[in-house]
């Protein structure tokens, strides 16, 4: 609670005393002699305005900016009207129970405003940057890429770099939500935002701040509460017609039974109060956007970053999940499965011959088989030996040709050897096949293959649990390949050989295909599928700690790259809807159901004052729940 609300707290317990004091002091005759004088609110007076003055102030000025119509406004009306007909107690009490339920609503708000704030946390304060062999606490904004900084143990990172001295663990939970450190070392990239371990790190600079991922975060979040759901839209245009309407309503119950049926006066004006203080829309006003918030602030816990409570109901109504396969449900490391070396040829004998062909190669492929020989010889990395190596050459679509010892080398596919008249058997395999042969003799060929990260069955079938109707798979790969991944995952579609403008098409027939009601969420890793992301109902992507198209392309962020998450973010996504849609009912059903019962005088201004702050106060710590934990 902070300084104002704790003011605001106090004023609401001096006023309730106060308003006891007098109800008592009225009940035992004390005040008799105020008897039928015009004055007789006077006493009431003060604890009204002691917790309400500024609720006239707030009316008084929107009324003087053009703005009428708010609950401001009917709560003011509402009261002076009790005043006015002598209902003294019920005006100052409504106002005190008023109060009561924005102070439950600032309360709310604030605690919900911390469940993302901790997210907030993750903005450092300074730099240790090296200028003339000394270390300088700056201002990170005063940071450049290509600059050095030293990061202590215990301190933030403060930008995004490569670490060029040291080692230590990094806590990324702030951005993750995980627990376990991640392990960096010279040559490792760390993003600002996660905090530094025990050991010190020298790390060289490669963005500005402004560009960093912790700035990227903190401009997420602070847009989030921006980008409004269809349900809050649509509250906020009802209670643009419905204030107005139930003022006008209030009117004409206080004007025409006197008129034209010739009813009291007092009476009839009497209920019009009453009318206005039922009808003030607090509960959906309030507790709609603050149950969204805190849906997005329970993502936030779990490392899921929600651009917007629109993005939280897309996905709670998502029933197909479309998934890329590269980086989303695979690793995105090419690594060597299988060796099949031919009759007479050790496996060493293959893989070594493989390893020298792809020596100078960049490629993805050539990386995974040079790692594969040093992984044989327990990462050895004075085993190659370049200048056994000579006229290396690529051959376009099928391989490269290198001479190795003197003798001509080739690895490739296995058209390259058919068109050099060396005969290879078939080899069929979920991966990419690297034939091998060494002077016109076929050697055996190894299967290399991105492997499965190990949450993403658990992450499929979990969705399958939660309701999601149809999980399908798109990828560039070839069709046996994307086949078995999908298989082994227990997906129900696939689609392969995909250029990134097909996968649009397919994600457009996919989404045509289904109910018009359903959203379909594609999942990528945000750097090579923006058009898809942008185009489906919702877009996941793989945050890779950080990766700025990630976070730019997508509705939300997976920010440690976990699938598994997504299955919980959906399912608070659901008991977020679940609430906000509680709330509309009930309010809608108490207020109703009141304002008949005043409109026709059977309900006080007590029971007025439950329909106003005792529906928003149960919606508001209804909409709380999703503050909570969860699962």
């Amino acid at each position: 609670m902070n300084k104002k609300q704790k003011r605001t707290l106090v004023r609401i317990i001096l006023a309730f005393v106060l308003l006891v004091g007098l109800i008592a002091a009225k009940e035992l005759g004390f005040l008799r002699f105020l008897d039928g004088k015009w004055y007789a609110f006077v006493p009431f007076l003060v604890p009204y305005l002691l917790a309400g003055y500024d609720v006239i102030l707030k009316a008084a000025k929107n009324i003087a900016h053009g703005q009428v119509f708010d609950e401001n406004f009917l709560m003011m009306i509402a009261t002076f009207g009790a005043f006015f007909v002598g209902e003294y107690p019920e005006a100052a009490g409504v106002m005190i129970f008023y109060q009561i339920g924005e102070l439950f609503q600032g309360i709310a708000v604030g605690k919900s405003r911390r469940s993302i704030a901790a997210l907030m946390d993750i903005s450092p304060e300074y730099a240790n940057v090296e200028r003339d062999g000394k270390l300088e606490e700056v201002d990170p904004d005063e940071v450049h890429p290509g600059d050095f900084i030293v990061v202590k143990p215990g301190e933030r990172i403060p930008l995004d770099g490569v670490v060029t001295e040291g080692a230590s663990l990094v806590d990324t939970s702030s951005l993750t939500g995980e627990s376990v450190p991640r392990s960096v070392r010279t040559g490792d990239e760390v993003i600002s935002g996660c905090v530094n371990g025990q050991g010190t790190l020298r790390v060289q600079v490669t963005k500005e701040y402004e560009d960093s991922t912790v700035a990227k975060i903190l401009e997420l979040t602070e847009n989030a509460s921006s980008r409004k759901s269809p349900i809050e839209n649509f509250i906020t245009r009802f209670a643009k017609v419905y204030t107005p309407a139930v003022t006008i309503g209030a009117v004409l119950l206080a004007v025409l039974p006197p008129l034209l049926f010739h009813q009291d006066w007092m009476e009839w004006i009497r209920r019009a109060c009453t009318f206005l203080v039922i009808s003030c829309p607090c509960a959906l006003v309030i507790s709609v956007p603050l149950g969204f918030f805190g849906g997005i602030g329970a993502a936030s816990r779990i490392g899921v970053l929600v651009k917007g409570s629109n993005f939280l109901e897309a996905l709670a109504g998502a029933e197909t999940m479309v998934f890329d396969k590269t980086g989303t449900l695979t690793k995105g490391e090419f690594k060597v499965q299988e060796i099949r070396a031919a009759e007479g040829i050790s496996e060493e004998e293959l893989l070594e011959t493989a390893a020298y062909a792809e020596s100078y190669s960049e490629h993805p492929i050539a990386e995974a088989l040079r790692a594969a020989y040093r992984d044989m010889h327990q990462g050895d990395a004075s085993l190659f030996d370049l200048s056994r190596v000579d006229s290396a050459k690529e051959i376009a679509g099928k391989g490269l040709s290198v001479e190795l010892d003197g003798a001509p080398v080739l690895a490739g596919n296995a058209a390259l050897l058919q068109g050099q008249g060396i005969e290879a058997p078939k080899e069929n395999a979920a991966g990419t096949l690297v034939y091998i042969a060494k002077a016109g003799k076929y050697l055996g060929c190894l299967v290399i293959a991105d492997s499965l990260k190990p949450e993403a069955r658990e992450a499929v079938s979990a969705l399958k649990a939660a309701g999601v109707r149809e999980t399908v798979m798109l990828s560039g790969d070839r069709r046996e390949t994307a086949e078995a991944i999908a298989s082994e995952l227990g997906l129900d579609s696939v689609y392969a050989e995909l250029l990134p403008q097909d996968k649009v098409a397919k994600l457009e027939e996919i989404m045509s295909a289904g109910n018009a009601r359903e959203r379909t969420a594609y999942v990528g890793d945000g750097i090579n599928d923006a058009p898809v992301l942008a185009r489906a109902d919702v877009g996941i992507a793989m945050g890779a700690l950080g990766s700025d198209a990630a976070v730019e392309a997508a509705d939300i962020v997976l920010m440690d790259d976990d699938v598994a998450k997504i299955a919980a973010t959906r399912k608070i996504a659901k008991k977020t809807l679940r609430i906000v849609k509680e709330n509309i009912w009930f309010a809608l059903l108490v207020k109703f159901a009141v304002l008949i019962l005043g409109a026709f005088g059977i309900a006080n201004m007590w029971m007025a004052t439950f329909a106003d702050v005792g529906v928003a106060v149960i919606a508001i710590l209804n909409s709380m729940r999703m503050l909570k934990k969860q699962s």
